[in-house]
Parts: structure tokens; sequence; C-alpha cells
């Protein structure tokens, strides 16, 4: 009689607590039918805890599948775009990589025939008055709202404020630029008068460290120790180069003059981010058209001024190497196309690589052609140049990514300890209802 009171007692209070805890209302009917007592209910409530009673291993290894399942799906979807983003990547590299190292070998022979490193750098940087009419052409193909041109200069423009390209905005933020345009590629064609390609394309890798140098000074950048250590192993790379040359006058005014196209190149980066800041794929092709269009209007007096001065001289237009010209302003251009249209659609890791993977490629081209001889010193410099690069390429974050994965690494290593069998049939039972209960709250 007292346990019928007290099963009864039990009953009324798990009657109020059913809609609050279903893992007690399948506790308590087990506990009535282990008692040989009847618990009476409403229909209803009885199938669904029933089925929650009967079912909880079942609908939890469901559960699990269906939820395996999602992530498997998930995981297999997210695997596929990451291969298709890899996949670009390395397209990307290639391109990057044969169009850099294109253009340095082609002013190379260039300067053979037409000794004239102004009037390529001019002849080059007006071919970027076709990046925006390329990029809009990519923009009709593409996009689903087909804008005319006017108004998608219109929209490009915001990217200059509020009111657009104006006078104003021209003068203070796009000459500027365009200068350090201009003095980058001029000074880097100049250092190719003087040194071999290896030697150019491997000290230019070294405005990665002078970008993330005055990136610290001026836009006052995270520091980062590895990123110190790489400008030192930079520095350390130019005079191992220096030395390698035995410091003839020749090839240190050409690695100055490298070493200043990396520095105005390292400029340009970081003015432009805090000037203007990042900007989008058609907001860089617009930018680059009008410093090409600025390029042509007000500089066009220089290469005239060189011409009757006798300082880049040639006796006839037909006499010109327009097939080397052009071919390296058509590469320069497609490499300026391929840096900022591969950012957007594979990671800027990858396009970085593509740059530091053409001085091995410099360096065959001038093994087969004898124009360069590689000691020693010369491998160990270019060599510590590219370590350094790509340490540069590291994210912010790297330290605590090795962390966790050396984590995640220890506990797949250590092995899992086998579950322990119970005697006991209550212990048992409380085990599986843990289970069952834990599944459902997942």
């Amino acid at each position: 009689m007292h346990l019928v009171l007290f099963m009864n007692k039990q009953t009324e209070s798990s009657t109020r607590r059913r809609q609050g805890n279903g893992g007690e209302k399948v506790m308590f009917h087990s506990l009535g039918r282990n008692y040989g007592l009847e618990v009476r209910e409403d229909r209803p409530r009885e199938n669904i805890v029933g089925t929650a009673d009967g079912q909880a291993m079942v609908g939890g290894a469901g559960a699990e599948s269906g939820t395996g399942r999602q992530r498997l799906h998930c995981c297999v979807r997210v695997t596929a775009v990451q291969v298709q983003k890899a996949i670009w990547g390395v397209a990307m590299v290639m391109c990057v990589c044969s169009s850099w190292a294109g253009s340095t070998q082609l002013a190379k022979l260039t300067f053979k025939q037409y000794d004239a490193p102004f009037t390529l750098t001019w002849f080059a940087t007006t071919w970027n008055c076709l990046f925006f009419p390329l990029y809009y052409i990519g923009h009709l193909c593409k996009s689903p709202e087909r804008q005319t041109p006017k108004q998608r200069f219109r929209e490009c423009c915001r990217f200059f404020g509020d009111d657009g390209l104006t006078a104003k905005v021209f003068f203070t933020k796009v000459a500027p630029f365009g200068l350090l345009w201009i003095m980058t590629n001029y000074l880097y064609l100049q250092a190719l008068r003087k040194i071999n390609s290896t030697d150019v394309s491997a000290l230019f890798c070294c405005n990665k460290a002078f970008v993330f140098l005055l990136s610290w000074i001026v836009l006052r950048d995270r520091f980062m120790g590895v990123r110190i250590v790489a400008a030192i192993l930079a520095i350390a790379g130019i005079v191992m180069l220096t030395y390698a040359d035995g410091f003839h006058s020749h090839s240190v005014i050409g690695i100055t003059l490298v070493v200043a196209s990396a520095s105005a190149s390292a400029l340009y980066k970081v003015l432009f981010k805090l000037v203007l800041g990042s900007a989008k794929f058609g907001e860089a092709a617009l930018f680059l058209t009008i410093v090409g269009g600025a390029n042509f209007v007000f500089m066009s007096f220089v290469p005239v001024i060189l011409y009757f001065t006798h300082v880049e001289y040639f006796t006839s237009i037909a006499d010109l190497p327009w097939a080397y010209l052009c071919g390296v302003a058509g590469l320069l251009l497609a490499f300026n196309i391929l840096v900022n249209f591969g950012i957007a659609i594979t990671y800027p890791t990858l396009i970085s690589l593509g740059i530091v993977l053409s001085v091995p490629v410099n360096a065959m081209v001038d093994l087969y052609t004898c124009d360069i001889h590689f000691n020693t010193v010369r491998l160990i410099a270019v060599f510590i140049i590219c370590l350094g690069f790509l340490m540069l390429l590291l994210p912010e974050d790297w330290d605590q990514c090795l962390i966790e994965l050396g984590t995640k690494l220890r506990k797949r290593e250590q092995p899992v300890e086998p579950a322990e069998t119970g005697t006991s049939s209550g212990i048992n039972w409380t085990r599986r209802a843990r289970t069952s209960m834990s599944t459902f709250s997942h």
C-alpha cells in the first residue's frame, strides 16, 4: 500500500512535469514497469512517451546518421569549392610567373636593339588604358545586370569619394600614384641594363619586406617577429648579391636601382592603402586606366625631349623593334590584370608565389643564354631572398594555427580507451538512458 501511494505521488508529480522534462517520463515508465504497475494516462501522451522510450536509440542513431550525411555533404561541397579555387590558383600562378618573367626577358632583349628605358616605360604604361575596356567586356559577359559604360564608370568612380573623379581628386590622389608607377617601372628597366634578369627579379622580391616595414611604421600594422626576420633576410640577400660580383661599380649601380624600384613599389602600395583603401576589381581597373591615360597626356613630351637630345635616339620608326615593345607592354598589362583578377577568384598567397617563381624561371633562361655565372654566394643570396619572401606570406595567426594543428595530431595519436562493461543491469540501463538523452539534446 505504501508502495502504491508512493507510485501515485510519483505519477502526479511526473504528470505535472511531463511537458518540461521528457527524460524523467522515460525513467518513470521504466520504473513502473519494473514494479509491475500500470500507469494510466491519456492515449496520445502514452504514444508519445512510448515512442520516446522505444525509439530512443533508433532516433539517436538516425539523428547521428542524418547529421553525418549533412556534415559529409557540407565537407564535400566545401572541399569541391576549395579544390576549384586551388586549381584556379595553380593556373594563375603559372600565368603570373610566365607574364612577369616573359616581360623581364623581352625587355632585356629590347635593350639590345633599342636602348630606351623611359620610352619603353611610357609605352607600356599607356597600354593601361585598355584595362577598363577589357574589364567592361568581362562585366557584360559575366554580370546579369548589363550597365552602360557610362553607368559602370560612374559606379566605379565612387571609389574616389562622393563627388567622384574631380580635378582635385585627380591631382591629389591619382597623379602621385601615377608618378610612383612610372618611377617603379623605369628604375626596374634601368636595372635590367646593368645586371642580369635573375638578380633583378630576386631583388625586386624584397618589396614585400619593404611593404611590411612601411606598414608597420605608417599604418601601425601588427608587429610580427617572423616578418622582421624575413626583412633581415632580404637585406642580407641584397648585401650577398652585391658581394657575389665583387662590389663592382656596375653591379652596385644596378642593385641600387632595383632596390630603389622595390622601395617605390612598396611606397605605392602602402600609400594606396592609406589614402584610397582597398579597391575592387572594377575600381582597380578604372584607376589603372586613368593612370595610363594621364601618362599619355602629361608624359608624352618626355620621350620627345629624350629623342631630340639623343639620349634615347632611334633612326626611324620602321627600325624600332615593335614586336618586342608590344610584347613587353602586353605582358605587363596581362600581369597587372592577372594580379588584380586573381585575388578575386583564388588565394592571394598563390598570386604572390607566381612572382617569386619567376626567379628560377629567369635563372634557367639566363643560364641557357650564358648571361650569368652561378657561384655559391649568388645561389645562397637568391635562396635567402626567396625564403624571406615566403616567410612574409605567412598569415598573422600562423603560430596559433601550428599550435592547434599540433594539439589535434596529439589527440589522434592517443589510443582510445575501451568502454567498461557493467555487471549490473541497473548500471547498464542508466548508461543507455544517458546516451539516448545526450543524442536528443544534440
